[in-house]
């Protein structure tokens, strides 16, 4: 048989038995959203090895945005597939997605099939030590965070984990946290829940079984909406214990050959297009369903008035009452329903104008504030400050330790303007990139400058490491200008801040700098 035959039949086969054995599907829709910061070296004999090597088996779970799976295409898509995608046309890996049409695979069931070698790769998956003794992990590519939930009604005070040591606490089995919460909470603290669907989890915080659940908190935004808990809200964000979400293979020795090609793709990955692409696509699937409820509760208002005309003219005197009651009823549940629609409607406000990594306002809400407070200290005659601030060498913390590491200091320096810029007319913004904006309304020049140094000092006390850096640790450096008498335009503030920022950073960074504008 010719060498071109042989490899025809080969494709053939392939296609066969990934259609029939395994079932499964493939999307390579997102690759695109991925780039390269510098190239890759893999050699031809690898990639040769690679492309002879027979479709690895892939296992994936509902977990958006690393990857959510869409019953309409039977496929999945986000963060983790444009990943995968992305490095296996690289190296020319075959592969096949598994549907996800069999919900009574649960993740636990799932991570055995790689551990025993009946699939080749299961992801998005964090790293723990039992794991890794039963498979391989690859490098990171997305970080996420557990959230603490509970109903909005109990207002509760968590401030870490250690916290939950007093309340009845639910979490799903195999997770993460799992084993932590296990040895930390009291006995009979702790309702552990099957991880092929969590809807129970959250139906016991809604009767009062549980006091909180720890759960991913980028999940439950989105069940919260397609399962309507709008009684329920994430309080805490436990950002001491970043997820780092990796590849996971079965122990073998071709596996081993793959993971290794793959963590030096990995290190050379810039992810952030994906992941701005597919946490938007939460956003999106949000407002279409509040759209639809929209539409749905417009019908409902419509047939509850055609269902009240019907009854009126054909009701009796003597049932009167229980008409009334029964109105009084619908009435409650309309009410009901819009207070749940414009909570939904909030939220989505509060999406658009806040940064998805620190919680902080973005840049799109600190313009309109920036207008609005500059308006104000031209008509009432009151002072206003802004500082800007940019991390120093921030470069090296994403080169030496990763993306990953990056944005848990980027979450501890937004905590420290969020401490110390406290008031409740203070506005503290991501700017962008690891660049922070403060706006500080009726603040005179001497007193901002006190909290820039407050600033500049709790973040140095952060300690965090950043071998590049003159002390060891990340540092920052800060511009500020005060307007006095309202007087100048908000751009003008906006471009003396800038300027004094970048002083501060020629000067050697770690310092503040800051001028006034005189009416």
């Amino acid at each position: 048989m010719r060498r071109g035959s042989t490899a025809m039949l080969r494709g053939l086969l392939y296609a066969v038995w990934c259609g029939t054995a395994w079932g499964g599907t493939q999307a390579c829709n997102g690759a695109q959203n991925i780039r390269l910061l510098h190239p890759v070296e893999i050699s031809p004999e690898e990639l040769a090895e690679f492309h002879a090597m027979p479709p690895l088996r892939v296992l994936a779970v509902d977990a958006p945005p690393m990857s959510r799976y869409d019953k309409r295409r039977d496929s999945y898509a986000g963060v983790a597939v444009d990943t995968w995608c992305f490095i296996t046309d690289k190296l020319g890996l075959h592969y096949e997605i598994d549907s996800g049409r069999d919900l009574s695979q649960t993740v636990a069931n799932k991570i055995e099939q790689v551990q025993q070698g009946r699939a080749d790769v299961f992801m998005p998956l964090s790293l723990l030590p039992q794991r890794a003794r039963l498979g391989i992990f690859t490098e990171p590519y997305y970080q996420s965070f557990y959230a603490v939930i509970t109903r909005k009604d109990r207002q509760l005070s968590i401030d870490n984990i250690d916290d939950l040591k007093s309340f009845q606490v639910g979490v799903v089995k195999g997770v993460a946290l799992d084993a932590r919460l296990q040895s930390l909470l009291p006995p009979g603290h702790l309702q552990r829940f099957d991880q092929a669907n969590s809807d129970g989890l959250f139906k016991a915080l809604q009767d009062g079984t549980l006091d909180a659940a720890v759960f991913s908190q980028s999940i439950f935004e989105e069940k919260r909406y397609t399962h309507e808990y709008f009684d329920l809200e994430a309080i805490h964000t436990l950002l001491d214990d970043p997820r780092e979400y990796r590849f996971y293979f079965s122990p073998t020795e071709q596996n081993q050959r793959i993971v290794q090609a793959f963590d030096r793709y990995l290190a050379a990955m810039d992810v952030s297009l994906s992941v701005t692409k597919h946490e938007k696509g939460e956003r999106d699937l949000i407002e279409l369903y509040v759209k639809q409820r929209s539409q749905h509760q417009l019908w409902q208002f419509v047939g509850i008035g055609s269902t009240v005309l019907v009854l009126v003219f054909g009701m009796a005197f003597l049932y009167y009452r229980r008409l009334a009651r029964m109105l009084n009823d619908r009435n409650r549940q309309i009410q009901e329903q819009a207070k749940a629609l414009e909570s939904a409607n909030e939220q989505l406000k509060h999406l658009s104008l806040s940064d998805g990594l620190t919680g902080l306002a973005n840049r799109r809400a600190f313009d309109q504030e920036l207008l609005r407070e500059h308006a104000r200290s031209c008509r009432m005659g009151t002072p206003l400050s802004m500082l800007m601030a940019d991390l120093d060498r921030f470069k090296a913390v994403n080169d030496d330790y990763g993306h990953a590491t990056g944005d848990v200091y980027l979450s501890a320096v937004a905590k420290v303007l969020k401490d110390t810029a406290s008031r409740a007319t203070d506005l503290a913004a991501r700017y962008g990139g690891e660049e922070f904006a403060c706006l500080l309304p009726d603040t005179g020049a001497s007193d901002a400058l006190a909290l820039a140094e407050r600033i500049r000092q709790a973040v140095q006390q952060l300690a965090l490491p950043n071998t590049r850096a003159e002390t060891g640790h990340l540092t920052i450096s800060i511009g500020l200008a005060t307007l006095q008498a309202g007087s100048g335009t908000a751009q003008g503030l906006l471009e003396q801040a800038d300027s004094q920022l970048y002083a501060a950073k020629h000067g050697g960074g770690n310092r503040v700098h800051a001028t006034e504008l005189a009416g």
